[in-house]
């Protein structure tokens, strides 16, 4: 696979000579600071194609032009935007950039409960407490209808964990909940935030799914035609929030979409810790299934405190969790070979390790939640490890 390293740009307190010391081969970033909707310019890609080779690596994907969300429910403006990603793809590829990773997920994208929750041996992770997001659902954002989506248990659990919630907890959790895109500056408050679900009322997730597969039937004509790959990422937690569908949760959530537009250029990202949040997704499984689609894997495995789902959950360390980590590179591996053999361009498949918990100097960094140096480097030192073992031909994986 092709080792990358997820880079904020110059405000990223982990340097893109970080990234090389760590072992990456290349860098996934984006441009945060344009705004969701606008076109990405010539000169905005080259200066940031100049700042990640100052550092000595080169911007290879991107992670991720936004698709707003008048795309999402085609209302507004949504076709001057649709026309806006078209034309940064075009820009893109005439830097030579050629692998783009989006998400459609509605107004929320990854939503954590807390962003830096203390483990038991002091380190720090990401983690989705479910009572107190159902707290914050029914009591603080107050949404109406709230209390018919969960069981009276839950309810009941969340209205004694509210109670003793101080100002600053319920502050923070707002905070978490409500923010956007990892390296954005968006975000939503309270007010905001209602005004932005009521947006999809009626919209379930059929009317959700049939969008992304208009936008997809837009966007991936040009891309191909660019040669160019783009890759839609699953979603974090794979459960329905704030009464809002969720469409690509699952194996067969995928399948409908990729089916719906059949061509290389409508893949995959394969993201171990989003999907592995539910116990019913067989992440080996799924990536054989998936393989011929997988353009890019962000591996990170999580670790489920509840049963079921929705269920609470941490980022857990890379090897550890619920996941297969093992089975799920092998699966990834043998696709490689796969597509080897068949002779395809793009047999290399891009992975960088995603999240990372933060240890020893990142405590004291202050970097992205969830993207810390040190955290990352041995992610992607074990991650690495395991990949070299399965290639090499004692293991008979070449």
């Amino acid at each position: 696979m092709r080792h990358i390293w997820r880079w904020f740009g110059p405000i990223d307190k982990v340097r893109v000579r970080d990234a090389a010391q760590a072992g990456a081969q290349g860098i996934v970033s984006a441009l945060h600071h344009v705004p969701t909707g606008t076109a990405w310019t010539n000169e905005e890609i080259r200066k940031r194609q100049d700042e990640v080779r100052a550092g000595g690596l080169e911007w290879e994907l991107v992670e991720s032009i936004p698709v707003s969300e008048s795309i999402k429910t085609m209302t507004g403006d949504w076709k001057a935007h649709v026309e806006a990603w078209k034309e940064s793809l075009r820009h893109l590829a005439q830097a030579g950039i050629s692998t783009v990773c989006y998400n459609f997920m509605p107004v929320l994208d990854w939503t954590r409960t807390d962003l830096r929750w203390e483990t038991r041996d002091g380190a720090r992770a990401m983690r989705f407490d479910l009572v107190d997001f159902v707290a914050f659902d029914i009591h603080v954002l107050q949404r109406p209808g709230a209390a018919e989506d969960y069981p009276a248990q839950l309810i009941e659990a969340a209205k004694e964990r509210f109670a003793t919630m101080q100002p600053e907890k319920i502050a923070a959790l707002s905070r978490n909940i409500g923010a956007g895109l990892p390296g954005s500056a968006d975000g939503y408050s309270i007010v905001e935030l209602r005004t932005a679900l009521a947006r999809y009322n009626g919209i379930g997730a059929d009317a959700l799914r049939s969008n992304l597969i208009d936008f997809l039937s837009e966007v991936v004509p040009v891309a191909e035609e660019l040669d160019m790959r783009l890759c839609a990422h699953g979603d974090d937690p794979p459960w329905p929030l704030l009464g809002l569908p969720r469409i690509l949760s699952t194996d067969q959530d995928y399948v409908k979409v990729l089916d719906a537009v059949d061509c290389n250029a409508n893949g995959v990202t394969f993201c171990t810790g989003s999907l592995g949040a539910r116990p019913d997704n067989d992440l080996p499984a799924m990536v054989k299934r998936l393989a011929p689609r997988i353009h890019f894997a962000h591996l990170r495995n999580v670790r489920r405190e509840t049963e079921g789902f929705p269920c609470s959950f941490f980022e857990d360390q890379h090897l550890d969790g619920n996941t297969d980590m093992v089975a799920v590179i092998a699966a990834l591996v043998g696709e490689e070979r796969r597509r080897e053999k068949e002779g395809r361009a793009d047999r290399q498949i891009f992975m960088r390790p995603d999240h990372g918990q933060e240890i020893l100097d990142d405590l004291s960094r202050g970097a992205q939640p969830g993207y810390p140096a040190i955290g990352r480097l041995k992610g992607l030192a074990e991650l690495r490890g395991i990949e070299q073992t399965l290639s090499h031909p004692a293991f008979g994986m070449k």
